[in-house]
């Protein structure tokens, strides 16, 4: 079974929808605003959630983006009866992998998780031999998925170990985004192009303490890992 979390406020409409997706055999927890739903992700596991934008208490935006802090390896979507561009841009940022518009069918619904899915399942990565790289001042741990330097310890999602080690392993050279996309994320669509935005924006953070590591971009063309 698929366990989703969907936080809907509407409660009609989330009855009907959590029946629709149980007869497509996945196991459904309802919240009914942002903020229940909240407590709920930080004590279960889901393989992908559908968040209402707007709800009580705590809209569908700052859930997600909570979510992505919390744990940023679970997909997630975005359902929303406002159709406007600023918003699906918003989600995109935050790393919504979709953004469907109400109304809609059912079964398309039931299409686009299972993609979403099909692609999660991919993303499993191989570890390198060494249980220690060093990066410039920091030590990575490979099997801990932890970066440390010092006595400060970052812990690590798989994600974002595969992304360090393949840029380590390609360092100081440039690298398109679609070898990126393919490598880690084993498609290079545009929802996962955003979601590899938001993982570079965390790495540089992780790195942020030693000058002679930095992740540059090339506008329209990729990323270069360097370390001197």
């Amino acid at each position: 079974m698929k366990k989703v979390l969907l936080a809907e406020d509407d409660i009609d409409f989330a009855h009907v929808l959590k029946q629709y997706l149980e007869m497509h055999q996945f196991e459904v927890h309802w919240a009914k605003d942002g903020q229940e739903a909240w407590k709920v992700f930080q004590k279960e596991t889901f393989n992908i959630c559908i968040f209402d934008v707007m709800m009580p208490k705590m809209d569908g935006f700052t859930l997600a983006e909570k979510c992505v802090n919390y744990n940023p390896d679970t997909p997630f979507l975005f359902l929303t009866a406002r159709n406007q561009s600023e918003d699906k841009i918003k989600g995109l940022k935050l790393g919504a992998d979709d953004y469907i518009i109400k109304p809609f069918e059912a079964d398309e619904l039931v299409l686009r998780l299972n993609n979403i899915l099909k692609r999660s399942s991919k993303d499993t990565f191989s570890k390198p031999n060494a249980n220690e790289l060093q990066i410039g001042k920091y030590i990575f741990h490979t099997y801990r998925l932890e970066l440390k330097l010092g006595t400060k310890v970052q812990q690590l999602t798989e994600r974002d170990a595969a992304l360090i080690t393949y840029l380590f392993q390609n360092k100081n050279q440039l690298l398109k985004r679609d070898q990126i996309l393919q490598a880690v994320w084993k498609t290079d669509d545009y929802f996962s192009g955003r979601s590899m935005d938001v993982y570079i924006s965390k790495l540089r953070k992780y790195f942020a303490e030693d000058s002679n590591i930095a992740i540059e971009s090339v506008r329209s063309i990729g990323l270069e890992f360097k370390v001197k």
